[in-house]
C-alpha cells in the first residue's frame, strides 16, 4: 500500500490549485491526486464547446503543472474512506494511505426527479465530466428543436451556444420572471433577457414545465404550465448543481442543509485530518455571514489557495470572510458581470443602500473602432459609503472592471477613498481619465450621500 502525506480527491480547479500550492509550498511533502477520467474540462468553459469552441478537447483542463512539480495522478474511482487507519479505497481494488485528506469533489447537476419525463432519452444535464460532454455534443449535432429548463448562467449560455446554428430551434424556459436573477439585479437581469432574446432564443419566463412528454422512451415535447407544447429533439435541464457529497456523508462528516460539507476558516472538516474545499464545501455569505450556495470556480480556487498555503501550519491569515459571488458572462456581444449585492437583498435581508449608475465608453475618443458602451453601477451603503455590490455591463473590460469593483468589496473600502483612485488610462485600452466609470459611479454615489440625490 502506498502512503503519501496528501491524498486529494478531485481535479477539478479547487482540487488542482489546492494540489499546486501545496507542492509549491511544501516541496518535500508528496501530494496525490485520484480523479474518476482521464480527461477533465474547464467548467466555465463547457458552455462554449457546442459552438465558440467546436471541440471538447479544447476545453481541456490540464494537471500538467501539478506532474512537474512533482505531483502524483491516479485515475481510479474513491469508493470508501476509512477515517480511523486514513486509508482510501479505489473501485480498482487499490489503497492508499494518507497523512491529510481533501475532498475535492465539487458539485452534480441537480435531478428534478419529481418532473415527469426527466428521465426519458435526449434528456441531458449539463455534467462536468469529459465523457458525458463529448457524447453529448455529437449527439446534439443532430437534433433541431431543442429545450433547456433553467435561465441561469448554464442555461443561457448553452441556449445562447446553441442558437447560433441558423437550423436550430432553441427555447429557454425560466420560472422567474426574468432570467439570470439569481445573480444580477432588476435592471441587469431585464438586460440579459433581452440579449438572449436577440441571440436568437426563444425565452420563456414566469413559465414552469409540467412534464416532459416522450414516445418509446424518447423526448417529443415539452409541456407548459400555461398548457402550451414545445416540440423538442432534446431538452437540457439546467437548474443548478448539487454538493458532491456522497462520500463525506458515508464517513460521518458534519454537513449542512444544503449537503454541503461544514469547514472552518482553513478547510477542516470535523474529523482531524480531513479537509474539504470547492462546491462540495460550505460557503458564508460575506454580509450577512449566512448559509449560502454560491458554487464557482473562482470561488474555489480562492479557497484552495488558503487550504494550500495553511495545510501543515497557518502561514497566512485567511481573510476570506465570505464569498461575494462575483459572477460574469456574455450573452450576444454584451458582458455582464456582477458582485456582492444588488437590489434583490433588499427584502431579503432588510438591507439599507443606494445605487449609483454612470454610463460613458470604454476607449477615448469614443469614435475610435471597436469602442463599446460601458456601464457601471455600484451599490453602497448610505450610513458610511462602503461599496457593498457593483454591476458592469458593456465591452470585454467589463471582466476586469468587476474584479476591481469586487476587491473594492473585499477591503472595505467606501466611496469617499475610491474617489482618490491613482489610475492609468489610454486611448485604445481604457475610458478617458476624466471618465473613468468606477470612480464617476463612486461620484455620484458620494452626491446621493450628500444631498439625497
Amino acid at each position: 500500500m502506498k502512503k503519501f502525506d496528501v491524498i486529494i480527491i478531485g481535479a477539478g480547479p479547487a482540487g488542482i490549485v489546492t494540489a499546486i500550492t501545496v507542492k509549491k509550498q511544501y516541496t518535500s511533502k508528496s501530494v496525490l491526486i485520484l480523479k474518476e477520467e482521464e480527461k477533465g474540462l474547464i467548467p466555465c468553459g463547457i458552455p462554449y464547446v457546442f459552438h465558440e469552441l467546436d471541440s471538447v478537447n479544447k476545453d481541456i483542463m490540464g494537471l500538467k503543472p501539478f506532474i512537474d512539480l512533482g505531483g502524483n495522478v491516479i485515475t481510479d474511482k474513491v469508493i470508501e474512506i476509512d477515517k480511523k487507519q486514513k486509508i482510501v479505497k479505489t473501485v480498482s481494488g487499490s489503497e492508499f494511505s494518507y497523512h491529510k485528506l481533501i475532498l475535492a469533489t465539487g458539485s452534480h447537476p441537480s435531478v428534478p426527479k419529481s418532473l415527469k419525463g426527466h428521465d426519458l432519452k435526449n434528456v441531458f444535464f449539463i455534467k462536468k465530466s469529459y465523457n458525458y460532454i463529448s457524447k453529448l455534443v455529437e449527439e446534439i449535432k443532430y437534433k433541431k428543436n431543442i429545450v433547456i429548463i433553467g435561465g441561469g448562467f448554464i442555461g443561457a449560455e448553452v441556449a445562447e451556444q446553441l442558437a447560433k446554428d441558423k437550423n436550430k430551434t432553441v427555447s429557454i424556459v425560466e420560472k422567474e420572471d426574468l432570467c439570470f436573477t439569481k445573480a444580477f439585479s432588476s435592471e441587469l437581469s431585464e438586460i440579459a433577457t433581452e440579449q438572449l432574446k436577440k441571440a436568437n432564443v426563444n425565452v420563456y419566463t414566469s413559465t414552469s414545465v409540467q412534464e416532459i412528454i416522450g414516445e418509446s422512451g424518447i423526448v417529443k415535447r415539452v409541456k407548459l404550465n400555461s398548457g402550451k407544447e414545445l416540440e423538442a429533439d432534446a431538452v437540457f435541464i439546467a437548474i443548478g448543481y448539487i454538493p458532491n457529497t456522497s462520500l463525506a456523508e458515508k464517513i460521518g462528516l458534519s454537513l449542512n442543509e444544503y449537503k454541503a460539507i461544514i469547514v472552518d476558516n482553513f478547510g477542516q472538516t470535523s474529523v482531524k485530518d480531513i479537509y474539504a474545499v470547492g462546491d462540495c464545501s460550505e460557503t458564508l455569505g460575506f454580509l450577512t455571514g449566512r448559509k449560502d450556495k454560491i458554487m464557482l470556480a473562482s470561488t474555489a480556487a480562492s479557497e484552495a489557495r488558503i487550504l494550500g498555503y495553511n495545510l501543515f501550519g497557518i502561514r497566512i491569515r485567511n481573510n476570506f470572510t465570505g464569498t461575494i459571488a462575483v459572477f460574469s458572462t456574455e450573452i450576444n456581444e454584451l458582458a455582464m458581470a456582477s458582485a456582492g449585492v444588488n437590489d434583490k437583498d433588499i427584502p431579503l435581508i432588510n438591507l439599507e443602500i443606494i445605487s449609483a449608475k454612470f454610463t460613458g465608453v470604454d476607449r477615448h475618443p469614443g469614435t475610435l473602432p471597436g469602442t463599446s458602451t460601458l456601464t457601471v453601477k455600484l451599490y453602497v451603503s448610505p450610513s458610511d459609503g462602503s461599496i457593498l455590490g457593483g454591476e458592469v455591463w458593456g465591452g470585454k473590460s467589463t471582466g476586469e472592471i468587476i474584479n476591481t469593483i469586487a476587491l473594492a468589496i473585499q477591503e472595505e473600502l467606501t466611496v469617499f477613498k475610491v474617489l482618490s483612485y491613482q489610475i492609468g488610462t489610454h486611448p485604445l485600452l481604457t475610458s478617458a481619465p476624466t471618465m473613468p466609470a468606477f470612480i464617476k459611479a463612486a461620484e455620484i454615489a458620494l452626491s446621493k450621500i450628500y444631498n439625497g440625490k
